[in-house]
């Protein structure tokens, strides 16, 4: 029986993710509830694509935000992230603005790789998705670029590369170093995640390369 012949592998960004961009988004929030809690920090790392097929963040977007009137922001939240916002220098930026301050690269970046939609990617994804969802349909976004629903999440693919779910850990066992003062920070947490999520995509196409190689020596 004749063997399968291996695809090539994808050179751009476009077709390794069927047109979606990945961007590691992370969020900081007065709560667990994406409609009644306040976002207080927003921080995205838009991912590349080299010529070698191989994935890499780029530097991270962040913002503090002002909580929309009406927050709910739980003292426990707060005392986990060490937030205060009320802080005289936090220097954050109203819902509206922060979003355009995140979309505005991402929709760049989406024109140079050609793709057509940015695909939210974080660790226990569903939660960012949440209150970006929510902060949209509060400031009547219209030119919001992530997939509203779709969204890769690290927990899983790290689970599977790695057999942890954990961040800290997972960020460990890709060869990471982990900062845990420096945890819960939106910049921070992206960062970290972006790296996960590249060293496992790199892996799998390392992976893919080794297995294609082999094929073709089968086949000789």
């Amino acid at each position: 029986m004749p063997e399968s012949v291996p695809s090539p592998p994808a050179r751009r960004l476009a077709d390794r993710f069927r047109g979606f961009l990945p961007v590691v988004v992370d969020v900081e929030t007065g709560g667990f509830d994406a409609e009644r809690d306040a976002l207080l920090e927003i921080a995205a790392v838009v991912v590349r694509m080299d010529e070698a097929g191989f994935v890499h963040p780029e530097p991270v977007v962040s913002t503090h935000v002002v909580p929309f009137p009406g927050a709910n922001l739980d003292p426990r939240a707060l005392e986990i992230t060490g937030i205060d916002p009320t802080h005289p220098f936090r220097a954050a930026l109203d819902e509206r603005e922060a979003l355009d301050h995140v979309f505005r690269p991402v929709r760049k970046a989406m024109r140079e790789a050609d793709c057509q939609r940015a695909i939210l990617v974080g660790h226990n994804a569903a939660f960012d998705l949440g209150f970006l969802n929510a902060a949209v349909r509060r400031t009547a976004h219209k030119r919001n670029p992530f997939h509203p629903f779709s969204c890769f999440d690290t927990a899983t693919l790290a689970g599977l590369a790695y057999g942890q779910t954990v961040l800290a850990r997972a960020v460990s066992a890709a060869g990471f170093d982990w900062d845990a003062s420096e945890a819960h920070s939106a910049v921070y947490d992206a960062e970290r995640t972006a790296q996960l999520f590249c060293a496992i995509v790199n892996r799998w196409k390392t992976l893919e390369d080794a297995g294609r190689a082999l094929g073709v020596t089968e086949a000789a």
